[in-house]
């Protein structure tokens, strides 16, 4: 999450190589346990009974916010997948104008809301397994002609850092750029704000994760020794946001720090007895959708737990995470643009719902 850091204008707010993923076994046995957030709420609200019932159904399905990135973006858009595939693009924000989020550090004299993560999430057709590429944040594109949410048109503009359209033009435009330059059909998007992901981690009693380094980073708060560490909210935020504290200080030593923790919180929910605790169910469920936007499809705690029924078969250890391939730009060395021909293969498998081939996850840029 070079130069800034995970929500959005509506609503302030692994390690892993950058070739290839990491993947662990899991057998049916833990697939049966990995118990979604949303339908163990939905499962506390029908023991809950009675007008209890709807106040916590529609307390928590008012904390979502909802996106109209059909409308925003029209029709001319890349086709959908020939199969049952879906194509995420999950987005982490942060909002400096909010106190809650200045209070969070790491972010330096920033103003407005700046898109700090992004991911493209497949799950292929069979819902077993899943696929995250990480967009660095300094990447170089193309920003397509764009409707802001007032109505008003901002022109395509060339070179211009992946995570400025957020902020300048909002998250549809975010979507259309990333369909663009992938060719790839977003069905879904998905938003977190920081202040919301704090709260979520501080929910679950923290996230563990393996430190690969010492790690000092002044900016973002992180003070931590090489090793297994506990983190809470406020910690696993400055984990996720630091450059300083690792690689070359750009964006993409952080993103294989984030790609771990995201893979580490997904296995911590999974590993917990949330229908064991059903006030504990509500407590992280109301964390979770109060740090949400998504688009007008996700937009309600039904469909939230109709998706992850859908879902259920894709276990945390078996997804693979990706960096897209880049190159230091030859202009600025502190930008990176798209490497080829990498990183059109590496789309192309995915709009084709196939395999991923190694020479796709190989990146010049290392950021070591």
């Amino acid at each position: 999450m070079s130069h800034d850091a995970m929500t959005h204008g509506t609503r302030d707010g692994r390690s892993a190589s950058h070739g290839g993923g990491r993947k662990r076994r899991g057998g049916p046995r833990k697939r049966r346990r990995g118990l979604k957030i949303t339908l163990c709420v939905l499962l506390v609200l029908l023991l809950a009974g009675g007008g209890t019932v709807y106040w916590l159904y529609s307390r928590l399905d008012g904390n979502i916010q909802g996106v109209d990135i059909d409308k925003a973006l029209g029709d001319n858009r890349p086709e959908k997948l020939p199969t049952s595939g879906q194509n995420l693009l999950v987005l982490g924000s942060d909002s400096r104008a909010g106190a809650e989020n200045k209070e969070l550090g790491g972010g330096g004299n920033v103003s407005g809301a700046r898109s700090d993560t992004a991911m493209v999430v497949h799950i292929p057709e069979g819902r077993s397994r899943a696929v995250a590429v990480s967009i660095p944040r300094d990447t170089l594109v193309t920003r397509p002609e764009c409707t802001k949410a007032d109505g008003s048109t901002v022109p395509s503009a060339n070179r211009v850092m992946f995570n400025s359209v957020y902020s300048q033009v909002g998250p549809a435009c975010v979507v259309k750029t990333v369909e663009k330059m992938s060719e790839v059909r977003i069905d879904h998007y998905l938003e977190i704000n920081f202040a919301g992901f704090k709260d979520l981690v501080d929910a679950i009693g923290g996230v563990t994760v393996d430190v690969p380094q010492d790690m000092h980073d002044k900016s973002s708060g992180l003070d931590l020794t090489k090793g297994p560490h506990k983190l809470d909210g406020t910690e696993s935020l400055a984990y996720v946001r630091t450059r300083h504290g690792i690689g070359d200080g750009s964006d993409l030593g952080r993103i294989g720090l984030q790609q771990q923790f995201l893979l580490a919180l997904l296995s911590e929910v999974k590993s917990q007895d949330l229908l064991g605790s059903p006030a504990k169910s509500y407590k992280i469920a109301s964390s979770a959708t109060k740090s949400l936007t998504t688009d007008e499809g996700l937009a309600s705690l039904k469909s939230l737990a109709e998706f992850a029924r859908s879902m259920n078969g894709v276990d945390p250890g078996t997804m693979e995470t990706i960096t897209l391939p880049v190159a230091y730009d030859k202009q600025d060395p502190n930008r990176v643009v798209a490497a080829q021909p990498q990183a059109g293969e590496l789309w192309k498998a995915i709009r084709k719902d196939g395999t991923i081939p190694e020479s796709a996850k190989k990146s010049p840029a290392t950021g070591g």
